[in-house]
């Protein structure tokens, strides 16, 4: 992948398939922010700065799902200087040309990897009562703001679909990973009483109507990690078992009831 420059000066590279990484390249006293944690390495020249911003911007940022703290990564040394930020888990990372979608962009919780400085991070909560209540993940959304690129992550395989004016497309909602504000975003209840039971997606599915751009994911990180716990304690179950009969037979041995 080639470096894209924007007008924000900002130019970046993608490594990594499954497990991805961005690579930005900092000109002298330009910056860029990131979710606490998210540092993977750093040239020499790049000096770090967290910081909330203010009592409220931190506890917003917290109920969205990010930490109360937000670094920024600013270039201090002669020329340019490199700082990379990691995936939390695999899937992709997707980035954000915040200009071309119209200064503005809201996300599933979680997702914000990092950004341009300048860009905020807010908590976008939905329009409609029944969204809130039986959202999901969906119930808290991100809104980002601004100027320049932003990078945000999602799980699995990443589909962009361009929603035409009343075009409705109707998703899982962990699997929403973000959209234009044009799009309007609801909860629907699916129907049926045999598809609430046992249908095993949820009663609720999101209801997106155009005009505006969706980003979809193959594999939210609460599936996954409903899979890992189902697995995890399925094999401690097993462990359990093997070792309760080994010392079933080891105390029969001992207590002479093999008849030895």
């Amino acid at each position: 992948m080639k470096y894209e420059v924007l007008k924000v000066e900002i130019d970046y590279k993608l490594y990594g398939d499954d497990m991805q990484l961005v690579e930005i390249e900092l000109d002298k006293d330009e910056a860029v922010r990131a979710e606490a944690g998210a540092l993977l390495y750093m040239e020499s020249g790049i000096e770090m700065q967290t910081k909330a911003g203010g009592i409220w911007k931190g506890l917003k940022r917290m109920i969205s799902g990010d930490g109360f703290f937000i670094t920024s990564y600013m270039q201090t040394g002669k020329g340019k200087g490199k700082v990379a930020f990691a995936a939390p888990y695999p899937g992709k990372i997707i980035p954000l040309d915040m200009e071309k979608l119209g200064g503005e962009f809201i996300c599933q919780r979680d997702s914000f990897l990092c950004a341009a400085e300048g860009i905020e991070i807010d908590i976008a909560f939905t329009k409609r009562l029944g969204a809130g209540l039986f959202g999901g993940e969906g119930f808290i959304l991100q809104r980002l703001s601004g100027k320049g690129k932003a990078f945000v992550h999602a799980g699995g395989t990443i589909i962009e679909k361009d929603l035409k004016a009343g075009e409705t497309l109707r998703v899982d909602t962990g699997c929403l990973v973000g959209f234009k504000p044009s799009i309007d975003y609801d909860i629907k209840f699916i129907g049926g009483f045999k598809n609430a039971l046992f249908g095993g997606e949820g009663i609720f599915l999101a209801t997106l109507t155009g005009p505006g751009k969706v980003y979809l994911q193959s594999l939210p990180f609460s599936r996954l990690a409903d899979r890992i716990s189902a697995a995890t304690g399925r094999h401690r179950g097993e462990s359990k078992g093997v070792a309760g009969l080994g010392g079933e037979v080891l105390g029969g041995i001992l207590g002479g009831d093999r008849g030895f």
